[in-house]
């Protein structure tokens, strides 16, 4: 007990069961909570998803006649389910965990499309039959995308020329064609080898159907990770699972792009001299003249990014565009388009000037002829590009003034940078649907205080033609639920303004004083504090938000915050975390709960905890390690505590690559012995997104260091851990035990007295 401070109660089982149904017991009580819609593509019908009383139902509506109906009878396709699968769902509860963009309805809305446990099914809407579809056109996935997984070898399936008389495909190594109607195999390269193979699935015909072009490929190094699965459900003795995983500086493939002459069967060397260090290379795009092939070249170490183009009949290259920067180019925003598809223009997007931003190339000469978007904000996506009318329709955040940046609103621009539309309006976080012609649009759009309301729109002028559902909480919030708090303060710059949320117990006191509890996930690959209504919906991290009221009700103040290093601000805002990782915007987020302990008494910053999954749980281990001084309790979830340990992607586009010092400065591992407070490491041996043995070198690293942990590893779990055994209550119900006996400083229940 903490002497001369008023606190909340020591809590007993009853509480912990409060705490851990609350998602149960709030299930089903909102409604009319719609998701953003799907267009049936040919027409102008759409189709969303919506809470009702109990649980789910799908609606289509005509955008011309404003009529709605059920989608589909959910009955029988959870019956249609069922049988195919062998799981048992319901009308109401049909087994789409995912939101709904992970559900494709097509064939006019006569079939619907979905993956569940990693299976994809088709269902006709029609007699409601389901059957599985070829996983990845027969073959497994290949890795992390820059080795070729020899053991699984890429789809070969021939290549149909654009006029239908050729197949290309790979035989021995090497490119092949043959004649549709029949015959005989040519070769058109004989340089082919498993040491440096033609990619099949890289084949691309040119329109004219007289050229094709392939990667040849050099492959790179075969990393496997090994797993011990101690309990498995169908024998007594362990198994081991090796898994196919590339790591940071491991050799990746590299790619080399040739082209192949039909008639005359002849093979040009493309020189590679100006892109000798490929990370990864995009597919091969012809232009539409057949003259010349394009792709786009990562180099490894993600600071150069460029758009080349190779002459097909002589293999000479050029630059188009490119990007390059002390630190790094963020691969996983990119967007090039070609105007016309003959190279005459392009639209490249890049962050050159500080912002994430779009520009109009001359295609001929490589150099910029405008910046079509500018200002302090970032474009997110590019919905689409209209050639003939020279207009783009764009997603981007940060442009009104006085509203939080992360709202994404729609716009429309012209290729010249004039007449900027906006298409949305409400303070708000906007998802936008367009139909596939473009001429309407359902707006659906909600804040973390604001449930869902979803509007159809005409897309030429913007007017309102229906409102399509607006969300109903009534029983919600009269089962106790309140809106998180949004919280604002100065970061470590004393000038850029650092966004979160504040959650409190439902039966808050502001005369006690609350320890504070941090949900830390800071992956520089996007930004995470919730933005839309959180119970259900997308872009809200849902059950995250949930757990984390879950955890207030356990007499704790929870918060969640972005700070400097993660996405969706400025180039310089995100560039913190180059190669930083170990950073983790935490100096900001410091700052955040100083702020807020100083406008709120009950904000008890002598007691702060904080709790994170994957790139969290590294975040929660570092805050430990790096400022003690602050943070006393974390619990870290399947953490990449050291990132030479994880997968090459992720951790070379924040750190780089050749590895250098900083990683070692990050690391988890290396700086343990820097380790003050209490932390439980939870960790599943089957993790196959993370390596477990990043968590056991943590492990080794602290007994080294003499320093007392808490470690639970959970046998066949993933690296959801306690998700996919349905144990999740156990999960919780230790991590709640830890921080009430560190942070309230009271004994848990005897949970093994318990019948």
């Amino acid at each position: 007990m903490v002497v001369g401070q008023s606190i909340v109660a020591q809590p007993n089982v009853d509480d912990y069961e409060h705490a851990i149904s609350l998602r149960g017991s709030w299930s089903g009580l909102t409604e009319n909570i719609a998701e953003p819609a799907q267009w049936i593509e040919g027409t102008h019908r759409f189709v969303y998803r919506r809470t009702v009383p109990g649980g789910f139902q799908f609606v289509v509506m005509d955008a011309e006649t404003k009529q709605k109906q059920p989608a589909f009878d959910h009955d029988r396709l959870a019956t249609a389910l069922g049988t195919a699968t062998g799981k048992v769902s319901s009308g109401l509860h049909l087994p789409f965990t995912e939101p709904f963009a992970s559900v494709e309805v097509s064939d006019g809305g006569r079939a619907l499309t979905t993956t569940l446990d990693q299976v994809s099914w088709k269902c006709s809407l029609t007699d409601y039959v389901c059957s599985r579809l070829p996983r990845n056109g027969g073959h497994q996935p290949r890795g992390f995308e820059t080795v070729r997984d020899l053991k699984f070898p890429a789809d070969n399936s021939p290549k149909k020329s654009p006029d239908g008389h050729w197949l290309a495909f790979v035989e021995n190594w090497n490119i092949a064609v043959r004649a549709s109607s029949g015959g005989e195999a040519i070769l058109l390269s004989s340089d082919g080898s498993e040491g440096e193979f033609y990619d099949p699935e890289s084949i691309a015909w040119s329109p004219d159907s007289k050229k094709l072009a392939a990667y040849r490929v050099r492959p790179g190094f075969r990393r496997e990770v090994t797993r011990v699965i101690s309990s498995p459900p169908d024998q007594v003795q362990p198994k081991v699972a090796v898994q196919f995983y590339p790591k940071p500086g491991d050799a990746v493939d590299i790619d080399r792009p040739v082209v192949f002459h039909i008639d005359s069967k002849t093979q040009l060397q493309v020189p590679f001299n100006q892109f000798p260090n490929p990370y990864s290379m995009s597919p091969l795009i012809w232009r539409k003249d057949s003259r010349s092939v394009t792709f786009e070249y990562d180099q490894r170490g993600h600071q150069l990014y460029s758009l080349f183009e190779v002459n097909a009949d002589t293999a000479a290259v050029r630059i188009v565009a490119t990007d390059r920067t002390a630190t790094f180019i963020n691969i996983g925003r990119r967007f090039t388009h070609d105007v016309g598809g003959m190279g005459r223009e392009v639209i490249w997007m890049s962050e050159r000037d500080g912002w994430n931003h779009l520009y109009l190339y001359d295609g001929l000469t490589g150099r910029v002829k405008n910046q079509i978007t500018q200002g302090e904000w970032v474009v997110r996506d590019v919905v689409k590009v209209d050639d003939d009318k020279r207009q783009i329709w764009f997603a981007a955040n940060g442009m009104r003034k006085n509203e939080d940046p992360y709202f994404q609103h729609y716009y429309r621009i012209d290729f010249d940078g004039r007449h900027l539309t906006p298409l949305t309006t409400a303070s708000a976080y906007h998802d936008v649907a367009f139909s596939s012609d473009m001429n309407y649009y359902v707006d659906t759009y909600s804040r973390i205080d604001l449930p869902n309301i979803a509007e159809l729109h005409r897309s030429a002028d913007g007017v309102l033609l229906a409102e399509v559902e607006r969300g109903d909480i009534t029983k919600l919030v009269a089962a106790g639920f309140k809106a998180p708090e949004v919280f604002v303060a100065k970061g470590r710059d004393a000038k850029t303004d650092i966004w979160g949320v504040i959650v409190r117990p439902q039966n808050f006191d502001p005369a006690k004083k609350y320890p504070v509890i941090e949900n830390i996930y800071a992956g520089p690959h996007a930004s995470f504090v919730p933005k839309t209504f959180w119970p259900f919906g997308p872009h809200s991290g849902g059950d995250k938000i949930l757990g984390m009221q879950s955890l207030a009700d356990m007499g704790f103040i929870v918060v969640q915050i972005d700070g400097m290093g993660t996405l969706n601000r400025s180039k310089a805002f995100h560039d913190v975390a180059w190669k930083n990782l170990g950073d983790a915007g935490l100096p900001d987020r410091i700052l955040w709960h100083q702020a807020a302990a100083a406008r709120y008494p009950y904000y008890d910053i002598s007691r702060v905890g904080i709790y994170g999954a994957s790139a969290g749980g590294q975040n929660a281990l570092s805050a430990l390690e790096f400022h003690p001084e602050f943070y006393k309790v974390a619990v870290a979830y399947a953490g990449c505590y050291d990132n030479r340990m994880d997968k090459i992607d992720w951790n070379e586009q924040w750190m780089g690559w050749p590895l250098d010092p900083s990683y070692a400065k990050s690391s988890g591992v290396d700086n343990a012995k820097n380790l003050k407070g209490h932390i439980l490491l939870v960790v599943g041996e089957l993790d196959m997104n993370v390596d477990p043995a990043s968590t056991m070198q943590v492990v080794n690293a602290l007994i080294k260091a003499r320093k007392d942990f808490d470690l639970l590893v959970v046998p066949n779990e993933g690296h959801g851990v306690f998700r996919s055994t349905g144990d999740m209550s156990y999960g919780l119900r230790r991590q709640y035990d830890f921080f009430v006996r560190h942070l309230r400083q009271e004994q848990t229940p005897d949970w093994n007295a318990l019948p």
